[in-house]
């Protein structure tokens, strides 16, 4: 048998095909770091492909523009998680208040906390100057997210556990302080001495409190 079938699989595959394969990938982690350091606007196709160690020609092969590239990251890094989150929730055998803190808990897990929420940060700042970006966002992340949250409401009002209210309008009152958390981490939030004063994970739980049960002693018909 010759030596190069002995070797394993993946190194019987060049590394420049390989490298190949994971370019996309590579263009994207570089392409996110950026647009969440420099904001869009700022953010030059070059600095991309030299963080991803590539010529600006190959990222040209993948993506046709800034846009097309801001775009995949967005799809790649939270638009591509909602029929798995949906999958999850239509699964989901708690309780519609049981269900609620886990949806902001679980958010706050897999995006908040992590690089991917400075796109929120990103498109609120540059929204007026990029429509297009706005209104691709709106599509693909914050029409899917509100339909989630709605239909957790929907699912409480249905099951008689939570009163009857608009749910159109309480989705905003829910989404809201996610939105604010997300400001904050990438803004004051990344100062050691306000990082100090609020703990985000705190403030979810404070937050879904509120919601569930108010401010008073007393609940009134």
């Amino acid at each position: 048998m010759s030596d190069t079938l002995d070797q394993p699989l993946t190194e019987q595959v060049p590394k420049r095909e390989r490298r190949k394969e994971s370019r996309p990938g590579e263009l994207l982690d570089a392409a996110l770091a950026l647009f969440v350091e420099k904001g869009f606007s700022a953010t030059r196709v070059e600095e991309v492909a030299a963080r991803a160690g590539v010529s600006k020609g190959t990222l040209f092969l993948y993506f046709q523009s800034k846009e097309d590239l801001f775009k995949a990251v967005v799809r790649e890094n939270i638009a591509n998680q909602f029929p798995g989150w949906n999958e999850e929730f239509h699964t989901f055998e708690g309780t519609s208040a049981d269900m609620l803190r886990y949806a902001l808990v679980s958010w706050w897990e897999r995006i908040g906390k992590t690089r991917v929420s400075g796109i929120t940060k990103l498109v609120i700042s540059e929204a007026q100057n990029f429509p297009e970006i706005a209104r691709f966002y709106e599509e693909e992340v914050i029409k899917p997210g509100n339909a989630l949250i709605r239909g957790i409401l929907e699912r409480g009002v249905n099951s008689g556990e939570f009163r009857t209210i608009d749910t159109e309008q309480a989705v905003h009152a829910v989404v809201a302080p996610m939105i604010f958390l997300m400001m904050w981490k990438h803004s004051m939030g990344a100062c050691a001495a306000s990082a100090q004063i609020m703990n985000p994970e705190q403030f979810i739980h404070m937050q879904v409190d509120l919601l569930l049960f108010g401010m008073t002693q007393h609940h009134h018909p």
